[in-house]
């Protein structure tokens, strides 16, 4: 029932826009205990969202639920999907004018009906958000499961319920329409009362935007693309900088949301330290615990362990692509490789010899000192030096003759 009239009374106003993600569940949480530490007397849901994530919603309503401060839900615009579930569950709902609810079909990531496991707890949890406020659960099931049938209010089979705030009137889902808050106020019997616009913060508008679901898999491909590309420039620059600003993103939003704690982050951090080891420390065991850990931080710190995989398996295939355009397209070499493989190379050109060319020799005679055959030693010039025939056998004491030199091979013949 309305309140009475009070220029004592509080309203705590809050809104509820956008995607239905975790962040929203986070700030829920925050603002109904804003309300009661401002000791509010009323709470409203100012409502505009197209839906969301089930667990999301489940979580709203869980603390709706569980408020002893009355709670309006007032439909600005549209209440779909789990908007249409949230507003189920407060004590009265208002609308205004050409606002409508409904179309709370649960589908997957690949936007098809969910399972049957999971569509049938929708169905329950539809029903009875209806029944706890005294509503008729066939409009709330209308809603979700297009097998029922209500044409008189354009839901034949194969469609869902969308409610007008005409038509949800009639069918007492709505209290009333309302034209504005102020309207609503007055509908409220709280018009004299004190408003306390419970705002989202800067920290809850970046987790609403990292927790949601179509963020998620663009954050971490623009982390895994920001380090591939820096492993491929010299020193650290802007693309490290990104990549390494998006993970922060991710595990910062993830925080702020109750989904990821400290461990979570210092888990990534330990694992990349351990990676980055494994370029210095051979062997490959660092490494392999190093990504180990690094995945295991992301399942961590979510509560869809199979859409994380998915966002995770995006991120890898956009990293690939781009190692693969680099190495193809530009003839890139990682760049960290360069400081732990020897590039320079010894030869000729550079001053570089394996052995001493001993030109100087061609021409020189000398005496045999052992015999050759066809290899022996020679003395040439006071130098006892290693020698080789052109493959006739020469004595000892014979006089020779240095005819050609290759390298450290010296080709003597004997003198006649």
């Amino acid at each position: 029932m309305p309140a009475a009239d009070n220029h004592s009374e509080k309203v705590a106003v809050i809104p509820i826009e956008e995607t239905v993600e975790k962040g929203l569940s986070q700030f829920i949480k925050r603002s109904f205990k804003e309300a009661r530490a401002e000791n509010a007397d009323h709470i409203i849901l100012d409502i505009n969202t197209p839906g969301g994530a089930v667990d999301a919603a489940l979580e709203i309503a869980d603390t709706i639920r569980a408020s002893e401060i009355p709670v309006t839900a007032f439909i600005d615009r549209r209440a779909l999907s789990a908007g249409a579930y949230i507003a189920l569950n407060a004590d009265q709902i208002y609308m205004v004018p050409g606002a409508k609810m409904g179309s709370a079909a649960i589908i997957d990531l690949e936007g098809n009906t969910a399972d049957k496991k999971a569509e049938s707890l929708w169905l329950a949890e539809m029903k009875e958000s209806a029944e706890q406020n005294n509503r008729d659960s066939k409009y709330a099931l209308a809603m979700a499961d297009p097998d029922v049938d209500l044409p008189e209010f354009g839901a034949g089979k194969g469609d869902l319920l969308t409610l007008t705030a005409e038509q949800a009137v009639e069918v007492n889902y709505a209290e009333g329409i309302a034209e504005n808050l102020n309207s609503l106020l007055k509908e409220l019997n709280l018009s004299s009362a004190e408003v306390i616009d419970i705002e989202v913060s800067f920290a809850e508008k970046v987790a609403r935007f990292v927790t949601n679901p179509i963020v998620i898999p663009i954050l971490l491909s623009i982390g895994s693309l920001g380090l591939i590309v820096e492993l491929y420039s010299p020193g650290f620059g802007l693309p490290g900088f990104m990549g390494l600003s998006s993970l922060f993103l991710f595990f910062y939003g993830h925080y702020i949301a109750g989904l990821a704690g400290l461990e979570t982050v210092i888990l990534f951090i330990v694992g990349l330290i351990l990676v980055a080891a494994e370029f210095f420390v051979p062997g490959g065991i660092i490494g392999f615990i190093g990504f180990g850990a690094i995945l295991l931080s992301f399942f961590i710190a979510t509560d869809d362990i199979a859409y994380m995989a998915f966002s995770l398996g995006v991120a890898l295939l956009v990293a690939v692509l781009a190692a693969i355009i680099f190495v193809k397209v530009f003839g890139k070499r990682m760049n960290i490789f360069k400081k732990l493989i020897l590039r320079d190379s010894t030869n000729t050109e550079s001053g570089y010899v394996s052995n001493r060319n001993r030109l100087e020799l061609i021409g020189k005679t000398g005496i045999a000192l052992t015999s050759m055959r066809p290899s022996g030693t020679a003395l040439i010039d006071d130098e006892r030096i290693d020698v080789v025939t052109e493959g006739t056998y020469i004595t000892k004491d014979q006089k020779i003759k240095v005819v050609k030199v290759e390298g450290s091979r010296v080709v003597v013949r004997e003198i006649l």
